[in-house]
């Protein structure tokens, strides 16, 4: 479909949206507004241009997992989010300044990837592309 230009937002199910601004603020993102409509949403920006709608409903007495990557049974679903990044180890190590523990780390044909997770569970990938 020729119309679709790029993604416009990411949505994230969290329980706690202070605590999911702090993170996210961490990396970057800034709160533009919410929470605001009827599930209610909280709206953050990075400088990037990329969007992040947090979800704040999360059910009372739900499971602090991620269903769709952790146990046996694989459930249909966003898995995770890629970010982009110019360099692999200066994000690296911001990352492990922070204090975000390193999840995975991948090297495929030259691409080199890590991952860490939010608040809640949700998989996040830094990816340096191959240089060519």
């Amino acid at each position: 479909m020729k119309q679709i230009t790029r993604i416009h937002h990411v949505g994230l199910r969290v329980r706690d949206m202070e605590v999911s601004r702090e993170f996210y603020g961490k990396l970057g993102f800034v709160f533009l507004a919410g929470p605001v409509g009827p599930e209610p949403v909280a709206i953050l920006e990075h400088p990037a241009g990329i969007n992040l709608n947090l979800i704040l409903n999360v059910s009372a007495g739900a499971a602090k997992k991620n269903v769709l990557m952790e146990g046996d049974m694989k459930y249909p679903g966003y898995t995770h989010i890629a970010l982009e990044i110019t360099d692999y180890h200066s994000a690296k190590n911001s990352i492990e300044s922070l204090g975000f523990p390193i999840t995975g780390e991948v090297e495929h044909d030259g691409a080199k990837f890590f991952f860490i997770r939010d608040p809640d569970d949700n998989v996040i990938e830094f990816h340096q592309p191959a240089r060519s």
